[in-house]
């Protein structure tokens, strides 16, 4: 059963349930089972030994999203091969592939949840009543502990983009 939190967030100030634990830092990273294609699994090991900056994002086709991601994909060519990365959502993996070309996003792995809301339901961030992930931001070490956490408390908001950034390249050795 999922544990259901309520009262920790807001979609245009209307509160939402979260579905899932709240993870904190130092915590081991949850193992999820998440969609790169149509048919095609990924899983937290398919990115052992990097260190991972997750993005979540509700959808792709809104604006904060698509800002959320075009500041990572831009950081995410800076950080170096040490790091991956990844832009989850729960948009169909052919809206991902179009809002990637269109956006010139090539930097990043985006992956979506559509499927099975494993992530979102491992990592406290699926919305019972929308069934989108809510945005937030976790930054993995290479051995999948968490090292940095935002979950934001109205969806409508943008990330700390520069703390994020920050503790990714702090674990840059």
């Amino acid at each position: 059963m999922n544990e259901e939190r309520t009262g920790v967030a807001t979609v245009g100030g209307n509160p939402i349930t979260l579905i899932g634990p709240e993870l904190k830092v130092g915590d081991k990273a949850p193992d999820f089972t998440i969609n790169k294609d149509l048919t095609t699994e990924a899983s937290l090991s398919d990115y052992d030994g990097k260190i991972k900056l997750i993005s979540v994002v509700p959808s792709l086709d809104t604006s904060v999203c698509e800002a959320q991601t075009r500041r990572f994909n831009e950081a995410a060519a800076k950080l170096g091969d040490q790091v991956k990365v990844l832009t989850i959502s729960v948009d169909l993996p052919f809206a991902q592939s179009r809002f990637c070309s269109v956006a010139g996003i090539e930097n990043l792995d985006t992956l979506t949840d559509y499927k099975y809301r494993s992530f979102g339901k491992s990592y406290g961030v699926l919305i019972k009543e929308l069934q989108l992930d809510m945005r937030s931001i976790f930054i993995l070490d290479e051995k999948n502990t968490i090292r940095y956490v935002e979950y934001l408390k109205e969806m409508t908001n943008h990330p700390d983009y520069d703390a994020a950034l920050e503790a990714a390249q702090a674990l840059i050795k």
